[in-house]
């Protein structure tokens, strides 16, 4: 009978167990493994770092420092529905925290033991520091590929603030090049709204670094929403970036030589928005301040500006 397959990466693996696969009857590698960090000595005894035993999963605590912010519910039930049927394969992994424990890896397993309401669940209990276990709980959420690239990049900046880490020392922790850690931090640049898309998938990464070409907001958002609504692809953003990048630049020339060059942008803003919403728009500004006013013709065509607006 074939052995089933651990569900962590292989490097989490070598990480937890010295080196050494764990074999799936869970029995212990000849050699003890050496724990990550070592802060102080234990307050209590603690079985062999190579062990698992079972633990009160009410003793189980959530780590600050979990990356993971959203487990899809039906995610969830059809994990308790694989450990109800098949067991489970992989024993989370927790520290002592008092008398209790705090998490290290595992939060979609523990969860769903609470909601099958189990009292006990197998762990594997280690003695490290702070940084390496935030290390390995956003090394697990990344081998399992559970994290949004949202939920990534602040991962990331959560290393990094936390622990004083540059880049290359956090990319150093994780596994990943310094390139990949930087390109991740800067979808935190993006707005809320933008961030939220992308969470949910209704952006790409690659729609979100094309965004990140366009230095004002609010056009910024317009786009994204535009994407959403139309489909485009990551190529075809990059063109309408270059197209509203240059019109951008040659009103930036034309304000320099000209002083209605403000009044041509604000009507060039008019049209874009007319264009978009395929209803009457005015625009208007006094020194810093201004207005936009849509008009409408009735409660459907009400309905469907809010659509277009991504209200609806």
């Amino acid at each position: 009978m074939a052995k089933p397959k651990p569900r962590l990466g292989r490097g989490l693996n070598g990480i937890l167990s010295g080196g050494k696969e764990t074999s799936s009857s869970g029995s212990a590698p000849k050699k003890k493994a050496t724990p990550a960090a070592t802060s102080a000595p234990p307050k209590r005894p603690l079985p062999p770092a190579r062990g698992y035993q079972e633990i009160q999963v009410s003793l189980v605590k959530r780590s600050p420092y979990q990356p993971r912010k959203d487990i899809p519910t039906e995610k969830l039930q059809d994990l308790a529905n694989s450990i109800r049927a098949e067991g489970l394969l992989q024993p989370i992994v927790v520290r002592p925290a008092g008398k209790e424990f705090e998490l290290i890896a595992g939060e979609r397993r523990l969860r769903a033991f609470e909601l099958l309401n189990l009292k006990q669940i197998p762990a594997r209990i280690m003695e490290i520091g702070d940084a390496s276990s935030a290390s390995l709980a956003l090394i697990e959420n990344l081998q399992r590929e559970q994290l949004n690239p949202v939920e990534e990049a602040l991962g990331y900046a959560s290393l990094m603030k936390d622990f004083d880490l540059t880049q290359e020392e956090t990319a150093e922790r994780v596994g990943k090049g310094r390139a990949t850690i930087a390109n991740s931090l800067r979808l935190l640049h993006l707005n809320s709204e933008i961030q939220g898309f992308l969470g949910r998938g209704l952006l790409t990464t690659g729609h979100a670094k094309v965004l990140l070409g366009i230095e004002d907001p609010t056009l910024r958002g317009l786009l994204a929403r535009r994407i959403i609504e139309e489909g485009m692809s990551v190529r075809e953003t990059e063109n309408q970036v270059k197209r509203l990048n240059a019109r951008g630049s040659n009103q930036s020339t034309k304000k320099a030589a000209d002083p209605g060059a403000e009044n041509s942008a604000l009507d060039s803003l008019r049209k874009d928005l007319e264009k978009h919403l395929r209803a009457p728009v005015q625009v208007k500004q006094t020194g810093k301040k201004g207005r936009i006013v849509i008009q409408f013709t009735g409660n459907d065509d009400l309905d469907r500006i809010l659509q277009q607006l991504g209200m609806r």
